[in-house]
């Protein structure tokens, strides 16, 4: 069981009926595919970054480019060769601009974020290659719950926003929106858990074809985005106190 919703089961099956590639997927060449969608990010957050007050009133239009195909690629996992790296650009304009905006508030701390999300992508490939925490069917469904219930809060608070409701627990500086925050960046980080297992469970399992390397380093990606997200937006809780 796979906590992403970028990385399910039915995908690799559907794959595995319709394709029978001759180089199948492999968990070596999904982390290359994701390194590579990483750079592309990388180099669309390098293009707003510098000039983030021009691109800011494109912020919500980049955002739907991304969310389209990360729909896309989610329904159509064959199309992943072309648009996870064309979501991944698009997450890097987006991700560029609202840095600048971090940026330019508190000096230094989108180093420290990427610095932290960097660390935190290796220690958990670690921990899950060496073995230091197994994953076991238990720990797959608490992280399962505990990813819906902040898909859950989210929605519900930006719900509430809507009608004038405060969201302060999510967005002001308190311990305990700082607590929120931590917990959230703590199930980010333990999604890679899952995601490195479900990857390795289908590649020596199913004979997914190729372009699901392409489909699962998308599904990562993700994870990762999302992390650095919670750690800049953890960050700047902390800065404002």
């Amino acid at each position: 069981m796979a906590t992403n919703p970028m990385l399910n089961e039915a995908a690799f099956k559907r794959a595995q009926e319709s394709v029978r590639a001759v180089q199948p997927m492999t968990l070596q060449g999904t982390i290359n595919k994701t390194f590579l969608l990483l750079f592309i990010c990388v180099i669309g957050g390098m293009l707003t970054w510098t000039h983030y007050q021009s691109w800011a009133g494109y912020l919500w239009p980049i955002a739907i480019v991304g969310f389209v195909m990360a729909l896309i690629t989610s329904f159509k996992p064959a199309a992943a060769p072309v648009t996870a790296p064309m979501y991944a650009f698009a997450e890097g304009l987006f991700l560029g601009i609202i840095s600048a905006m971090y940026n330019a508030q508190f000096q230094g701390i989108v180093f420290n974020a990427v610095a932290v999300t960097v660390l935190v992508f290796f220690v958990m490939l670690f921990v899950y290659r060496t073995g230091i925490i197994r994953v076991t069917r238990g720990l797959a469904v608490g992280i399962f719950s505990a990813t819906a219930a902040i898909l859950l809060l989210y929605v519900g608070s930006w719900i509430l926003s809507l009608f004038g409701v405060s969201t302060a627990y999510l967005t002001s500086s308190s311990p305990l929106s700082i607590a929120i925050s931590v917990v959230v960046c703590g199930v980010a980080a333990f999604n890679f858990l899952l995601d490195f297992h479900f990857i390795d469970q289908m590649t020596g399992h199913y004979a997914a074809p190729k372009y699901m390397e392409w489909y699962a380093g998308f599904g990562l990606l993700v994870t990762l985005v999302w992390l650095y997200v919670e750690i800049l937006n953890l960050l700047g809780k902390l800065q404002r106190r």
